[in-house]
């Protein structure tokens, strides 16, 4: 009965959901001034004004939120969560699964994993001894836009690969092969260090220096920062084990967090094989998060990547400008970054502690489980649809353009010649790939209202309790939805 619930919640779920969508594309359709992001700096205008817009698609949310609340009235039974009985369990595959045998995939995994780590050292190495040019180095074309942009992308689509392409984790494997046993020194893992090291290596590694340092247009400085990493992965899982990189590895926790809201879910079978399954964007992310270092994790993916784009704004350039007079260069960037960062925490932290006083209590007949913390960690999962949304909205032109690069100096290095760049998006316009970030960004938000009203419905039982509960966080994600559109419209700074 359990999973016939799920079902039918996941139905009622998906009918405001796809509408929203369709609303979605007119409002994609009808933008205002507007340029593209690393595309070009051609604007374009349309009849309906940018507040219209960003207006249209907040209501879009919170309406979904309001649909959702007065349509599912399914009573709780307090069973386990809906991502839980949704998806499909490690030791069996459901009927409509597609089932890969093992003896395929592994050979392809092999391959992939060795090929991700010769390329990886390629660009180390052409970053040390080819030209010093952003464009023409394999060290800036590979290691900022396709090994931590496009893997993103990946997970986004199928779950993360990181597992198979990580490249330190490939040279642990060898050590480990070499050796004849698992590498820990120092023993297991600390639990108490829980996900904070990938906290921290997220903020400083991708908030800071990929954002306001010119660490992406030097290859030489990139070498630096990506050889530095890999030796403290392999120094970390040397002391604490393989362990060290589910939990301490930057990328190994955003690409996994990324995954969660995949399309596509891969895994093993009790045979050994792999089944490959459908499922609705929103069943991962319903379930809690593991810590509270992971909701710290999402909560400064979605606002790093809302950062990235409005570095490249006028309104930041005009910010940074007072900042640096009183601050001093350098240091006026990282004080904007940090001080949105605990901005973005602080409004997720309310929104959990609104959301557990409204949801439990008097009104609600019951009594709250074990405060915000809980209730954040219970709800962190549902941010991670905005953090991909955008991701893949800010960072598509990117990659592929990157992409097409590296194709370009892969060929003139195998060549020895020097022929024209590969233009992959050399066929969209700005209007339709402005159009693609609104409905990417609206349709991210959308998702996870429609996690968070799931999660709300689970963790606080009534459908009235539920509906207060949900409200902080609608307002939350109305507030990231207006404010993304936002980003995305300003102009580039010139």
């Amino acid at each position: 009965m359990s999973r016939r619930r799920g079902q039918v919640g996941a139905r009622r779920a998906a009918r405001p959901a796809v509408v929203a969508a369709v609303a979605t594309l007119a409002f994609a359709a009808a933008a205002g001034v507007a340029n593209a992001h690393e595309l070009t700096a051609r604007e374009f205008t349309a009849p309906v004004p940018l507040p219209l817009v960003f207006a249209g698609a907040g209501a879009t949310v919170a309406l979904t939120a309001l649909w959702l609340g007065v349509a599912d009235r399914a009573p709780s039974d307090g069973s386990a969560p809906a991502s839980d009985e949704s998806s499909p369990s490690r030791d069996s595959s459901p009927p409509s699964a597609v089932t890969l045998p093992s003896p395929l995939v592994r050979p392809v995994a092999l391959v992939a994993r060795v090929g991700f780590l010769a390329l990886f050292l390629a660009a180390l190495g052409h970053g040390l001894v080819g030209r010093q040019v952003a464009a023409e180095n394999l060290a800036t074309l590979v290691l900022w836009p396709l090994l931590l942009k496009g893997v993103g992308l990946v997970a986004v689509v199928a779950g993360s690969p990181w597992r198979v392409l990580s490249p330190w984790e490939t040279l642990y494997d060898a050590l480990v092969a070499l050796e004849g046993r698992e590498i820990a020194v120092l023993g297991d893992y600390p639990d108490r260090l829980g996900a904070w090291p990938a906290v921290a290596g997220f903020v400083i590694g991708v908030g800071v220096l990929e954002n306001l340092t010119v660490a992406t247009r030097s290859p030489g400085t990139t070498v630096v920062v990506a050889a530095g990493y890999a030796a403290l992965m392999l120094a970390g899982a040397a002391a604490f084990g393989r362990e060290w990189f589910a939990r301490a590895d930057a990328l190994a926790v955003l690409f996994a967090l990324l995954g969660r809201v995949a399309p596509l879910s891969v895994r093993r079978t009790d045979d050994g094989d792999f089944a490959v399954t459908l499922r609705a964007p929103w069943e991962e992310v319903s379930a809690p998060l593991a810590s509270a270092s992971l909701v710290a994790f999402v909560v400064a993916a979605v606002y790093t990547v809302s950062f990235d784009g409005f570095t490249a704004t006028r309104a930041y350039r005009g910010l940074l400008a007072p900042a640096r007079d009183a601050l001093g260069v350098g240091v006026a960037s990282v004080a904007l970054y940090a001080l949105g960062l605990v901005a973005f925490l602080l409004s997720f932290t309310l929104a959990a502690a609104l959301a557990e006083r409204l949801g439990t209590g008097p009104a609600s007949g019951t009594s709250p489980r074990s405060g915000w913390l809980d209730a954040a960690v219970g709800f962190g999962g549902t941010v991670v649809p905005i953090a991909a949304a955008y991701e893949v909205a800010h960072n598509y032109p990117f990659v592929t353009a990157n992409l097409g690069g590296t194709v370009a100096v892969v060929r003139d290095l195998a060549l020895g010649t020097e022929g024209d760049p590969v233009r992959l998006l050399a066929g969209l316009s700005v209007e339709l790939f402005w159009g693609s970030q609104v409905a990417l960004v609206v349709a991210g938000h959308l998702v996870a209202v429609v996690a968070a009203h799931r999660v709300a419905t689970e963790r606080y039982g009534t459908g009235s309790a539920a509906r207060r509960g949900h409200a902080p966080f609608v307002v939350v994600m109305v507030g990231y939805t207006v404010l993304s559109l936002w980003i995305v419209s300003r102009p580039l700074a010139g």
